[in-house]
């Protein structure tokens, strides 16, 4: 399914507030509050300068008088004109009117804001007008619950809601429609909810995708299910390296809080290790598990279950460039090969000590 992309929008994450990096349309969800941008490229002080703000009319409803300002002079402190919707809404930015900015924050939107304003500068010579289109009711992230589940398979209900009436369905972890119930509907206000149930039988991570086509406007939300007991196969990545050791970490997804991690070396001896549970949905979490080694060895992140199932998954170590001496008979030889191949006008990969990359290598020889 083709992502329908969001256009020219970027969050301000620590005010919770929308804004939009140009002229195009803002996307907002109900009840938030909203940036609607308007500078001046010169960057010339507006202090004692005039802009209107309006929103235009509409089929259903006329020309409305959202914000003025002119010299200081403005509908906070005490200028009249303002239309009643959006009084005690609006405010600018007083101390970036020596920036040449003339934008606005409009809170507690509703669905009724959405239309095209502008901002006009009718004093500058030439006059300048900015334009921006509104769009409120996006729908906000889905909701997913787990309503049942067993150890063979899990009913899932995703919620989303918004205005226009979000399409929502279930994908798996591959991008793939699955089949749903059929979706349940009921509306509050001005605001279109949506249910749908899915029962799934694998274990995978499950998407459920709302999508408002017409305000080009899609989202989701993820949640991983395990079934059938199996333990969960762990991620091992190396985050960091010096000469003196290295940082390895063990990402386990959709994790139990019964479920037990740890690192081990190649002799099975537990690591000491750091870590921390993200919650998921419901009942399931993120675990990552990070440890320092500071010598050559095979080390492994072993995941077990309350049935004692376990699953693992490994990664070489070479500290300081030392190898045990079986791989560093694998290293000579495929360094020979390499000249080898040299004689023959042939390029050679250079030998990094890395089991993995010795076994490929002996896999070309080989060949």
């Amino acid at each position: 399914m083709n992502v329908v992309p969001l256009v020219c929008l970027f969050l301000l994450t620590r005010s919770g507030t929308t804004s939009a990096a140009g002229h195009g349309v803002i996307i907002v969800e109900e009840d938030s509050d909203v940036i609607l941008p308007c500078s001046l490229d010169s960057k010339e002080n507006i202090v004692a300068a005039l802009f209107d703000w309006k929103k235009v009319a509409q089929r259903d409803q006329g020309q409305k008088d959202v914000f003025f300002y002119d010299a200081g002079d403005h509908y906070n402190n005490g200028r009249e004109g303002q239309s009643p919707e959006f009084r005690g809404r609006v405010s600018h930015f007083p101390d970036q009117l020596n920036q040449g900015n003339a934008s606005i924050i409009i809170r507690n939107m509703k669905v009724e804001d959405t239309g095209s304003y502008t901002c006009d500068f009718p004093r500058l010579r030439p006059p300048q007008t900015f334009s921006v289109e509104l769009v409120v009711g996006a729908a906000p992230k889905p909701f997913i619950t787990s309503l049942h589940e067993t150890k063979d398979w899990s009913l899932l209900q995703c919620e989303a809601h918004g205005n226009p009436r979000p399409e929502v369905e279930w994908q798996d972890s591959s991008g793939n429609k699955l089949p749903a119930d059929e979706p349940e509907f009921s509306v509050r206000g001005s605001i279109s909810y949506v249910k749908l149930n899915i029962t799934v039988k694998k274990t995978d991570r499950y998407r459920c995708v709302a999508t408002q086509e017409n305000i080009s406007h899609q989202i989701h939300t993820d949640t991983f299910e395990h079934m059938n007991g199996a333990a969960l196969k762990p991620y091992v990545t190396i985050l960091d390296q010096t000469k003196d050791g290295m940082l390895l970490q063990c990402e386990v997804h959709g994790a139990s809080p019964e479920l037990r991690v740890e690192w081990q070396d190649s002799s099975g001896n537990k690591l000491r290790a750091h870590k921390s549970q993200i919650p998921e949905t419901g009942s399931s979490y993120d675990i990552i598990l990070q440890t320092t080694v500071t010598k050559s060895d095979r080390y492994r992140c072993v995941t077990t279950d309350k049935t004692n199932e376990r699953s693992e998954s490994e990664t070489y170590v070479s500290v300081n460039g030392f190898l045990p001496k079986e791989e560093e008979e694998e290293v000579e030889e495929v360094e020979q090969l390499c000249e080898r191949m040299k004689e023959g006008h042939l390029s050679c990969v250079n030998v990094v000590r890395s089991s993995d990359l010795i076994l490929l290598l002996v896999v070309l020889k080989a060949h």
